[in-house]
Protein backbone atom coordinates (compact mmCIF):
# COMPACT_ATOMS: atom_id res chain seq x y z
CA UNK A 1 0.00 0.00 0.00
CA UNK A 2 1.35 3.62 -0.98
CA UNK A 3 1.47 6.48 1.19
CA UNK A 4 -1.51 7.62 -0.83
CA UNK A 5 -3.42 4.77 -0.18
CA UNK A 6 -2.70 4.83 3.28
CA UNK A 7 -3.71 8.23 3.90
CA UNK A 8 -7.03 7.66 2.19
CA UNK A 9 -7.35 4.34 4.51
CA UNK A 10 -7.30 6.90 7.41
CA UNK A 11 -9.01 9.80 6.23
CA UNK A 12 -11.88 7.79 5.03
CA UNK A 13 -12.12 5.03 7.02
CA UNK A 14 -11.00 0.89 6.06
CA UNK A 15 -12.13 -1.30 8.00
CA UNK A 16 -9.89 -3.21 10.93
CA UNK A 17 -12.08 -6.29 11.01
CA UNK A 18 -12.88 -8.44 8.72
CA UNK A 19 -15.62 -11.82 8.31
CA UNK A 20 -18.65 -11.83 10.22
CA UNK A 21 -16.83 -8.48 12.25
CA UNK A 22 -16.81 -6.58 9.11
CA UNK A 23 -20.32 -7.99 7.84
CA UNK A 24 -22.11 -6.59 10.87
CA UNK A 25 -19.89 -3.51 10.52
CA UNK A 26 -21.13 -3.04 7.03
CA UNK A 27 -24.89 -3.67 8.05
CA UNK A 28 -24.35 -0.93 11.22
CA UNK A 29 -22.94 1.89 8.69
CA UNK A 30 -26.01 1.10 5.92
CA UNK A 31 -28.32 1.32 8.50
CA UNK A 32 -31.04 4.34 7.91
CA UNK A 33 -30.11 7.10 9.78
CA UNK A 34 -32.06 8.39 12.52
CA UNK A 35 -35.43 10.48 11.51
CA UNK A 36 -34.28 13.54 14.19
CA UNK A 37 -37.57 15.40 13.19
CA UNK A 38 -39.27 12.94 15.45
CA UNK A 39 -41.42 14.47 18.32
CA UNK A 40 -38.93 13.47 21.85
CA UNK A 41 -41.98 10.98 22.96
CA UNK A 42 -41.33 8.56 19.40
CA UNK A 43 -37.68 9.36 19.55
CA UNK A 44 -35.12 6.80 21.40
CA UNK A 45 -31.87 8.82 22.51
CA UNK A 46 -29.14 7.08 23.81
CA UNK A 47 -27.24 9.07 27.04
CA UNK A 48 -23.75 7.59 26.76
CA UNK A 49 -20.19 8.30 29.71
CA UNK A 50 -17.02 6.78 28.60
CA UNK A 51 -13.86 6.49 31.44
CA UNK A 52 -10.72 6.82 29.96
CA UNK A 53 -7.24 6.77 30.38
CA UNK A 54 -6.44 10.17 30.82
CA UNK A 55 -7.66 13.22 29.17
CA UNK A 56 -5.27 13.90 26.66
CA UNK A 57 -7.53 13.35 23.38
CA UNK A 58 -4.31 12.07 21.50
CA UNK A 59 -2.89 9.58 23.50
CA UNK A 60 -5.26 8.35 25.93
CA UNK A 61 -7.74 5.16 25.73
CA UNK A 62 -10.91 3.91 25.93
CA UNK A 63 -11.37 2.07 28.85
CA UNK A 64 -15.29 1.77 29.28
CA UNK A 65 -18.46 2.59 27.83
CA UNK A 66 -21.92 3.06 29.53
CA UNK A 67 -25.14 3.76 28.18
CA UNK A 68 -28.73 3.85 28.69
CA UNK A 69 -31.50 4.31 26.34
CA UNK A 70 -34.48 7.07 26.50
CA UNK A 71 -37.52 6.34 24.80
CA UNK A 72 -41.03 7.92 25.12
CA UNK A 73 -39.49 10.49 27.42
CA UNK A 74 -38.39 7.37 29.95
CA UNK A 75 -35.63 5.84 31.15
CA UNK A 76 -35.86 2.18 29.88
CA UNK A 77 -34.08 0.29 32.53
CA UNK A 78 -34.15 -2.96 30.32
CA UNK A 79 -31.94 -0.76 27.46
CA UNK A 80 -28.74 -0.50 28.99
CA UNK A 81 -25.27 -1.05 27.80
CA UNK A 82 -21.78 -1.38 29.93
CA UNK A 83 -18.65 -2.80 28.51
CA UNK A 84 -15.16 -2.42 30.44
CA UNK A 85 -12.62 -2.74 27.08
CA UNK A 86 -9.44 -4.86 27.58
CA UNK A 87 -6.35 -3.41 28.00
CA UNK A 88 -2.77 -4.19 26.52
CA UNK A 89 -1.77 -2.74 30.21
CA UNK A 90 -3.11 -1.06 33.26
CA UNK A 91 -3.89 2.33 33.40
CA UNK A 92 -1.65 4.42 36.03
CA UNK A 93 -2.61 4.05 39.84
CA UNK A 94 -3.87 7.81 40.10
CA UNK A 95 -5.81 6.86 36.83
CA UNK A 96 -7.68 4.22 38.74
CA UNK A 97 -8.42 5.78 41.69
CA UNK A 98 -10.95 7.87 39.23
CA UNK A 99 -12.49 5.17 37.60
CA UNK A 100 -11.89 2.38 40.01
CA UNK A 101 -11.87 0.11 37.37
CA UNK A 102 -8.69 -2.25 38.59
CA UNK A 103 -5.80 -3.25 36.72
CA UNK A 104 -7.20 -6.69 36.85
CA UNK A 105 -10.31 -5.94 34.93
CA UNK A 106 -8.77 -3.83 32.60
CA UNK A 107 -6.77 -6.90 31.41
CA UNK A 108 -9.70 -9.14 31.26
CA UNK A 109 -12.20 -6.76 29.62
CA UNK A 110 -13.77 -7.20 26.52
CA UNK A 111 -12.04 -7.66 23.08
CA UNK A 112 -11.94 -4.01 21.83
CA UNK A 113 -13.21 -4.95 18.31
CA UNK A 114 -16.26 -6.49 19.79
CA UNK A 115 -16.81 -4.10 22.85
CA UNK A 116 -16.89 -1.35 20.07
CA UNK A 117 -19.23 -3.61 17.29
CA UNK A 118 -21.68 -4.29 20.11
CA UNK A 119 -21.90 -0.66 21.39
CA UNK A 120 -22.37 0.59 17.43
CA UNK A 121 -25.68 -2.78 17.75
CA UNK A 122 -26.62 -1.11 20.79
CA UNK A 123 -26.86 2.36 19.84
CA UNK A 124 -28.17 1.63 16.20
CA UNK A 125 -28.16 5.42 14.64
CA UNK A 126 -30.28 6.63 17.65
CA UNK A 127 -28.80 10.30 18.45
CA UNK A 128 -26.22 10.55 21.47
CA UNK A 129 -26.17 12.66 24.74
CA UNK A 130 -24.16 13.55 26.91
CA UNK A 131 -23.03 16.26 29.57
CA UNK A 132 -19.84 18.15 27.88
CA UNK A 133 -20.23 15.84 25.08
CA UNK A 134 -16.71 16.99 23.47
CA UNK A 135 -14.68 14.59 25.66
CA UNK A 136 -16.78 11.83 25.26
CA UNK A 137 -17.76 12.50 21.09
CA UNK A 138 -13.48 12.66 20.57
CA UNK A 139 -12.97 9.57 22.58
CA UNK A 140 -15.32 7.21 21.15
CA UNK A 141 -14.48 9.17 17.61
CA UNK A 142 -10.38 8.00 18.38
CA UNK A 143 -11.69 4.78 19.48
CA UNK A 144 -13.85 3.87 16.46
CA UNK A 145 -11.04 4.51 14.67
CA UNK A 146 -7.99 3.32 15.99
CA UNK A 147 -10.25 -0.14 16.89
CA UNK A 148 -12.65 -0.58 14.00
CA UNK A 149 -11.35 1.89 11.23
CA UNK A 150 -14.11 3.63 11.32
CA UNK A 151 -15.06 7.30 10.60
CA UNK A 152 -17.58 7.74 13.30
CA UNK A 153 -19.47 10.75 12.79
CA UNK A 154 -22.97 10.80 14.58
CA UNK A 155 -25.74 13.58 15.97
CA UNK A 156 -25.07 14.81 19.33
CA UNK A 157 -26.99 16.36 21.97
CA UNK A 158 -24.87 17.77 24.48
CA UNK A 159 -26.68 19.61 27.74
CA UNK A 160 -23.94 21.54 28.94
CA UNK A 161 -25.30 23.51 26.17
CA UNK A 162 -28.79 22.87 26.56
CA UNK A 163 -29.33 23.46 29.94
CA UNK A 164 -28.74 27.19 30.54
CA UNK A 165 -31.03 27.54 27.62
CA UNK A 166 -33.83 25.99 28.84
CA UNK A 167 -33.11 27.32 32.59
CA UNK A 168 -31.75 30.75 32.48
CA UNK A 169 -30.52 32.36 34.58
CA UNK A 170 -29.19 29.27 37.01
CA UNK A 171 -26.16 29.15 37.90
CA UNK A 172 -25.23 25.66 37.62
CA UNK A 173 -22.01 24.15 35.93
CA UNK A 174 -21.24 21.03 36.75
CA UNK A 175 -23.11 17.98 36.53
CA UNK A 176 -23.49 17.74 40.38
CA UNK A 177 -24.70 20.99 40.29
CA UNK A 178 -27.45 20.17 37.81
CA UNK A 179 -28.36 17.37 39.92
CA UNK A 180 -28.27 19.03 43.19
CA UNK A 181 -30.16 21.71 41.63
CA UNK A 182 -33.45 19.35 40.71
CA UNK A 183 -32.81 17.54 43.77
CA UNK A 184 -31.68 14.62 41.94
CA UNK A 185 -29.64 11.90 43.93
CA UNK A 186 -26.22 12.25 42.68
CA UNK A 187 -24.13 8.90 41.13
CA UNK A 188 -21.03 7.15 41.74
CA UNK A 189 -19.25 9.50 40.44
CA UNK A 190 -16.45 8.43 37.65
CA UNK A 191 -18.86 4.79 36.92
CA UNK A 192 -19.62 5.06 32.92
CA UNK A 193 -23.16 3.42 33.36
CA UNK A 194 -24.10 5.81 36.76
CA UNK A 195 -23.01 8.70 35.33
CA UNK A 196 -25.16 7.88 32.07
CA UNK A 197 -27.97 7.42 34.40
CA UNK A 198 -27.82 10.27 36.29
CA UNK A 199 -27.50 12.25 32.61
CA UNK A 200 -30.25 10.26 31.65
CA UNK A 201 -32.36 11.80 34.27
CA UNK A 202 -31.74 15.41 33.44
CA UNK A 203 -32.52 14.70 29.66
CA UNK A 204 -35.67 13.70 31.00
CA UNK A 205 -36.47 17.18 32.41
CA UNK A 206 -34.53 18.90 29.34
CA UNK A 207 -37.28 17.30 26.74
CA UNK A 208 -40.14 18.32 29.07
CA UNK A 209 -39.15 22.00 29.30
CA UNK A 210 -38.14 21.93 25.74
CA UNK A 211 -41.36 20.82 24.22
CA UNK A 212 -43.24 23.68 26.96
CA UNK A 213 -41.42 25.55 24.29
CA UNK A 214 -41.83 24.24 21.08
CA UNK A 215 -39.17 23.06 20.44
CA UNK A 216 -40.25 19.24 20.15
CA UNK A 217 -37.39 17.10 18.01
CA UNK A 218 -33.61 16.44 18.35
CA UNK A 219 -33.49 18.66 15.43
CA UNK A 220 -34.40 22.04 17.39
CA UNK A 221 -32.06 20.74 20.51
CA UNK A 222 -29.37 20.66 17.81
CA UNK A 223 -30.16 23.55 16.63
CA UNK A 224 -30.57 25.69 20.17
CA UNK A 225 -26.86 23.87 20.38
CA UNK A 226 -25.62 25.22 18.07
CA UNK A 227 -26.89 28.89 18.93
CA UNK A 228 -25.02 28.46 22.08
CA UNK A 229 -22.21 27.10 21.19
CA UNK A 230 -22.02 30.51 18.91
CA UNK A 231 -22.36 32.63 21.83
CA UNK A 232 -20.53 30.94 23.98
CA UNK A 233 -23.08 29.91 26.54
CA UNK A 234 -23.09 26.94 28.50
Amino acid sequence: MNPLERALKYLFGGPKVGGAQEHRLHLWRNAPKADLALSHGRQRYVVVDTETTGVDLRRDRLIAIGAVGVGSGRIDFSDCFQTVLRQDKPSAETNILIHRIGGQTQLAGADPKEAMLEFLEYLGKSPLVAFRAEFDEAMLGHGMRAILGLPFRHPWIDLAFLLPALFPGTECAALDEWLSHFGLAGAERHDALADALATAQLLQIALVAADKVGMTQATHLIAMQKAQRWLGKR
